[in-house]
């Protein structure tokens, strides 16, 4: 059959001679489909059914911490996704820079200033629904959702697609693909499947401080509509090394998302009447004299896995041909870190690197994008833990992505983290989306499609 006449199992026409399959639909498989499109064909894979229609404010299906993306992680998703930070501020995003003079931490304990930045904030449903949007009307990308991973199909040199589930018929079919990406999060279940496949296990660290994460949403008080981000912390040796901390961001809809953190026996609770108090008894804080009176629009969420990992998959031999994992797939990170969606973005613009300089068929493909992701993770994971990573095992040194990650946290906590309680607020100057839309100049264009190669079919 023509390769460019035939129809996948999404109803995709196929028109490209290499097919990827993008295992979760979230943030980051979004994101992966995107960077992977005018390079393959693009099945993304998820569990859940996708909303047809914007989360209710009140009713909102994921966890729902505090979210902040920072201006180098908004600039990856639009090299990716041109235009859409245009689209998040027109519905209710907001451009809110970081005061030029902050400091953050530096090599060696020198401290040095960087030049404004800037986080998107809103909440994370307006994020996902946005490029949710976006990425299924690119080139040659098809959604299969109400659809599970069952398992990797290959042997363990070579991937050669997944089986999958139809979790309403429950009818299980083999998706043969030339790539597929594993973009499930901090919940993967791919190291099994390697096992499962013949590999050895793979290497795992792990730092887990017992932060318990609490969030709610309000509604802004009238003549509030402006208010900046505030973010708080008790000083650590108070409690236990950790602290309690309050972060306060404006979302769209005139709403206040507030959320709470804190380990051990000071800890927040998912009781509605224990919020406010707790926010109340970080000194020098004022988040929690602001909700005190303002009108809760949902319950509290309360979320107890928030350990920080990190799956060195680049230390496993032989890493097999046809097979990358990225994103909270191979690092994940405590909510105080803050950093996921931009280190995924990272991720996603370092995939699409690889393809426009080597193409997907270059030997050894997925192993070297395995090792450039590992290196994006080196300077966050120490940053986010306080645990170096064996330069011998992810580079001498951090990834140029790494390194603007790193300078997105600091820039954000350096003045917050270990020192005396402190309570910050960002002054709010909204930007013009264009400011936000030009790409730094090392982000690569994309090239043309690679060369013909055969049509893998569905089965």
């Amino acid at each position: 059959m023509n390769a460019s006449r035939s129809t996948g199992p999404s109803g995709l026409q196929f028109t490209h001679p290499f097919l990827a399959v993008v295992l979760g639909g979230g943030f980051t498989g979004m994101l992966t489909a995107a960077a992977l499109s005018g390079y393959a064909d693009v099945i993304v894979v998820e569990r859940e059914r996708l909303p047809r229609t914007p989360a209710l404010p009140t009713d909102l299906p994921q966890a729902r911490h505090a979210h902040l993306l920072s201006a180098d992680g908004a600039r990856a998703v639009e090299s990716l996704l041109p235009g859409v930070t245009e689209r998040w501020l027109a519905e209710g995003a907001r451009a809110l820079p970081l005061p030029s003079g902050a400091s953050a931490a530096a090599p060696q304990g020198r401290s040095t200033r960087r030049p404004a930045k800037c986080l998107i904030a809103c909440s994370r449903d307006l994020l996902d629904r946005v490029v949710r949007e976006q990425v299924p009307a690119l080139d040659g990308i098809g959604v299969l959702d109400a659809t599970e991973a069952e398992g990797l199909t290959g042997t363990a040199e070579h991937i050669t697609g997944v089986r999958i589930r139809d979790t309403v018929t429950g009818r299980v079919r083999r998706l043969d693909a030339d790539l597929v990406v594993d973009a499930t999060g901090r919940h993967s279940t791919t190291p099994d499947r390697l096992v499962q496949l013949g590999l050895p296990a793979v290497a795992e660290e792990r730092a887990d401080p017992g932060i318990v994460s609490a969030t709610r949403i309000f509604r802004a008080p009238p003549g509030a509509p402006n208010y900046p981000v505030i973010t708080a912390r008790s000083a650590p040796e108070e409690h236990a090394g950790h602290g309690r901390t309050a972060t306060l961001v404006p979302i769209e809809g005139g709403r206040w998302l507030v959320t709470l953190t804190g380990a051990g026996s000071d800890r927040p609770s998912e009781h509605a009447d224990r919020f406010v108090p707790f926010a109340r008894r970080i000194p020098q804080c004022v988040i929690g004299d602001l909700i005190a009176d303002a009108e809760p629009l949902s319950e509290v969420h309360l979320t107890r896995d928030t350990a920080s990992r990190l799956r060195r998959y680049e230390q496993l031999l032989p890493w097999p041909t046809g097979f990358v994992a990225l994103g909270g797939a191979v690092a994940a990170f405590t909510p105080d870190y803050g950093q996921g969606l931009s280190i995924a973005a990272h991720s996603a613009l370092a995939l699409r690197q690889a393809l426009r300089r080597r193409g997907l068929d270059a030997p050894g493909f997925a192993r070297t994008v395995q090792q450039s992701l590992a290196r994006i993770a080196q300077a966050p994971w120490t940053d986010a833990t306080g645990r170096p990573l064996p330069a011998a095992a992810a580079g001498a040194r951090p990834s140029a992505a790494g390194r603007f990650v790193r300078g997105a946290v600091n820039g954000v906590l350096g003045t917050t983290l270990g020192r005396s309680p402190v309570c910050r607020a960002y002054v709010d100057v909204v930007k013009p989306a264009a400011r936000f839309a030009r790409p730094s100049a090392s982000v690569p264009l994309p090239a043309a499609a690679p060369a013909a190669r055969r049509k893998p079919a569905d089965h």
